[in-house]
This record gives C-alpha cells, sequence and structure tokens, in this order.
C-alpha cells in the first residue's frame, strides 16, 4: 500500500484529496454521508468580514457538463463563523481551512486577521476572484499588480500557510502564478470558476439573476489542466489542482500535470462520496503502477 501523504508548504496532508469551498459546506453537512475526517483537507465555504446575502435567485443553473451559479459569497460574516462554525468543526481530523473573501484589500486583511486567531485553522484560502470596488469592479485576480496588493497585505498579517486561488479569466495565467509566488503565497490553487452565461430562449432573458455566473463541472476539466500544467512549470510553491475532478482519473491527470493535491468542487453535488473513492482509487492506481507514493506522482506527466 503506497503512502498517500502530501505536504503543502507546512500543511501536511494525510492524503493529496480536498473538497473545494463552496461545494462542501463547513464539512459537517456530509458527516452523514461518509467519515469526513479520511479526507486530506477541506475548504469551507467563502467567508467575509461582514454578512453577505449573497444575490437575488436565480442564481444557480445546470449547464451540459456542468453548472453556472452566482451565489455571491453569502455567509454571515467572520464574527459568526469564529462564535458559532468554528467551535463545531475545530475537532475533526483533517485540515479545515478558511476561504477568504473580500471587496478591497483591507476586508481581506481583516478577515485574515480573525481567522488567524483560530488554533485549530492551520491555512486560509484567498479568493482573489472578488471584484474590487474601490477599481470600479475589476477582481483583483486578473492583474498581476492586483495579486500582487492584496497577497502582499495578508501575508504580513497572516503566519499560517497562505493559499491564493486563481481566475482563470486572464490571459497568462503564469504571470499571476508568479506574482503571488513573489508576494509570499505558499500554495497556488486552481482554476476558479470560469465566466459564463446561460439564456432561456422562450423568454428570451438570462436565466441568471446576475446574467454571467461561474461555471464549473467537468466541462472546464481541460482548461483546468491546461492551466496546472503551465503553472508548474512557472513556480516552485506547491498546486492544489481543481476544476472538473470528478473521479481518481481525474485527480490522478491534475497531479501528473503538476498538482501536489486536489480539490473536488461541483461533483459533491452529484456523489456526496465521490472524495472517499478518489481516495481509495488514487491508492489503487499507485499500487497498480508500483508507485511507493502519492507524491512520485507530481508533475511525472512524460512530454
Amino acid at each position: 500500500m503506497a503512502e498517500l501523504n502530501v505536504n503543502i508548504g507546512n500543511l501536511q496532508l494525510k492524503n493529496p484529496v480536498m473538497t473545494a469551498s463552496g461545494t462542501f459546506g463547513y464539512g459537517i453537512e456530509y458527516s452523514d454521508f461518509m467519515d469526513i475526517s479520511r479526507l486530506g483537507g477541506i475548504f469551507v465555504k467563502g467567508t467575509t468580514i461582514q454578512l453577505r446575502e449573497g444575490n437575488p435567485y436565480p442564481r444557480m443553473t445546470e449547464t451540459p457538463s456542468g453548472m453556472l451559479n452566482a451565489v455571491g459569497l453569502q455567509n454571515k460574516g467572520a464574527q459568526y463563523f469564529v462564535d458559532n462554525i468554528y467551535p463545531q468543526i475545530k475537532d475533526i481530523d483533517t485540515n479545515m481551512i478558511v476561504n477568504v473573501s473580500g471587496s478591497s484589500v483591507e476586508t481581506y486583511v481583516e478577515c485574515a486577521e480573525k481567522i488567524a486567531e483560530l488554533d485549530k485553522i492551520p491555512a486560509i484560502e484567498l479568493n482573489i476572484s472578488c471584484p474590487n470596488v474601490k477599481q470600479g469592479g475589476m477582481a483583483f485576480g486578473v492583474t498581476a499588480c492586483g495579486v500582487a496588493e492584496v497577497v502582499k497585505a495578508v501575508r504580513k498579517v497572516y503566519p499560517k500557510t497562505l493559499i491564493v486561488k486563481l481566475s482563470p479569466n486572464v490571459t497568462d495565467i503564469a504571470e499571476i502564478a508568479k506574482a503571488a509566488e513573489a508576494e509570499g503565497a505558499d500554495s497556488i490553487s486552481l482554476i476558479n470558476t470560469m465566466l459564463g452565461m446561460a439564456i432561456d430562449a422562450e423568454k428570451r432573458k438570462p436565466i441568471l439573476s446576475t446574467i454571467t455566473g461561474g461555471l464549473s463541472g467537468p466541462c472546464v476539466k481541460p482548461v483546468a489542466l491546461r492551466m496546472v500544467w503551465q503553472t508548474y512549470k512557472a513556480v516552485k510553491i506547491p498546486i492544489i489542482g481543481l476544476g472538473g475532478i470528478s473521479n481518481w482519473k481525474d485527480a490522478v491527470e491534475f497531479m501528473l500535470a503538476g498538482a501536489t493535491a486536489i480539490q473536488i468542487g461541483t461533483y459533491n453535488f452529484v456523489d456526496p462520496t465521490v472524495s472517499i473513492k478518489v481516495i481509495d482509487g488514487i491508492n489503487e492506481y499507485l499500487d497498480r503502477h508500483g508507485f511507493k507514493s502519492a507524491s512520485e506522482l507530481i508533475g511525472a506527466l512524460e512530454v
């Protein structure tokens, strides 16, 4: 039986399989379906310093081989998380990681500082696909200077493992990743959702209240794989790959392309136990091919 443990900087994972923010609640919602402590980590839903109601309905719709969402980071705020959610999840035997979002550098920093005080949260994931309200709504993550600004500010106040989640809606993902690395990111996770839209032909109107939304699911996997591969060649820090992973084979492909670990997102809605099946599938693959550890897969693509 191969060794499944991998490391993301100082963060030790019992295996490379984690669940993506926004698709797995706070983890406890899935405990009726499986032993969530078997996971390498759980990225809890996006947290902002202030309460957010999210966008008006409708804000989710199915698409061919995927889904669009425009939930809008609905959450009750960082203090609610500290007071009410943290006590419920702090003793789960896996890495509980908080996805941190904001609308300005200052709100990112404030939220990161509050989460840093929680002993049993070993890492945060910065969602830099959020619109910077001070810059007319352009997302932080679509320019290298925007990425550098927010990562540098958060790095100054956050001493634990800092993961930066990159947007695919850019022209050069390697440039964006290098900017995050240069300002102190310990790891890169990619990809976040792609920008898409859906139309109701009979009503001649957009289906989502926001017109556009984030596209995820199996349809984005080829783009995600390409971006992980490009990023692996550009940076030295570990990469967490996500985007359309629905089985162990997908996970192995991401690791071969350069990911140290992976996150499963949209497919949790299809099969709540998919992550456990992926862990078992990776283990069987390693044994079948004579690998002694999961780390041997990282970047092992032959080109």
